[in-house]
């Protein structure tokens, strides 16, 4: 006997499950170009899909972090593996904007005013827990009291790399004391010792836990370096050297941030092994 195929319900009360579940009509309405140009719509949806994926790749880190505190390394493992795929969808974000050409830019810039991605309070969570800190960076947010507390709670709170680094110490590495105990409200400099740490790590076992570890936060190093690369060459096509956005100095600062890498240990100490 063959049955029939089942059809998909079609009536509902209310609003249908989907919507209660996604709410996608919340999502779609959210826009609100303030120019006539149909290109300022495909620069608001991008900038709101990557608030998204900033959204979920904090929550990744911080579960991490978390995890790495409690000695769950699988855990913690699987939140940064995640978090690649999410970061490669991030990046991809940029093909929107990546060909822009200056004119096309120019045509809705202005509806900008001073508006600019440097002052996204999740962006902000999401540089704190790769330990790129500054105090001077809750600033922009003390018009927004509640943003402002949740900022200055993450401001001195361990992040990623900090995380990681504990657990070394706590599975018998040497991480000096001074990097363990160091003032977490500035930006991760990097220590001589940890890169002997990792050092070690890298000509040991490479299916040792401390070098899966390794390994993971390596990729999601890469791809925070590949993401501030997409945004300077993006931002380069689309403005050259002008004045950035909320008067930034624009690619001539990006330029300074695309240079530098996250957990600084990890690369340096590839020179060694």
């Amino acid at each position: 006997m063959t049955h029939a195929p089942m059809a998909p319900t079609l009536e509902f009360e209310g609003t249908t499950p989907y919507e209660d579940y996604v709410r996608a009509e919340v999502l779609t309405n959210l826009q609100k170009p303030l120019s006539d140009d149909p290109g300022e719509m495909v620069f608001l949806v991008t900038t709101q899909v990557m608030e998204l994926w900033f959204t979920v790749v904090v929550h990744e880190w911080e579960t991490a972090a978390r995890a790495l505190r409690e000695d769950e390394l699988p855990v913690a493992l699987a939140a940064l593996k995640r978090s690649t795929y999410e970061l490669a969808a991030l990046n991809s974000s940029w093909e929107p904007l990546g060909h822009l050409t200056p004119a096309q830019f120019n045509s809705y810039r202005a509806a900008l005013g001073e508006a600019s991605g440097f002052q996204s309070a999740t962006y902000r969570r999401l540089e704190f827990l790769l330990g790129e800190k500054s105090p001077a960076m809750l600033v922009p947010y003390r018009g927004a009291p509640r943003v402002h507390a949740e900022l200055e709670k993450a401001l001195h709170a361990p992040g990623l790399y900090d995380e990681a680094l504990a657990w070394l110490a706590r599975r018998g590495h040497a991480i000096p004391a001074a990097v363990l105990d160091r003032d977490l409200t500035t930006r991760y400099a990097g220590d001589p010792a940890v890169e002997d740490v990792w050092h070690r790590v890298y000509a040991g076992d490479e299916n040792a836990e401390e070098c899966r570890l390794g390994e993971a936060l390596t990729e999601v190093a890469e791809l925070v370096w590949r993401w501030r690369n997409d945004h300077l060459v993006a931002t380069r096509r689309a403005m050259g050297a002008k004045v950035g956005s909320g008067g930034s100095a624009g690619v001539a600062w990006l330029e300074k941030r695309a240079g530098k890498h996250v957990f600084p240990e990890l690369w340096t100490a590839r020179s060694r092994v």
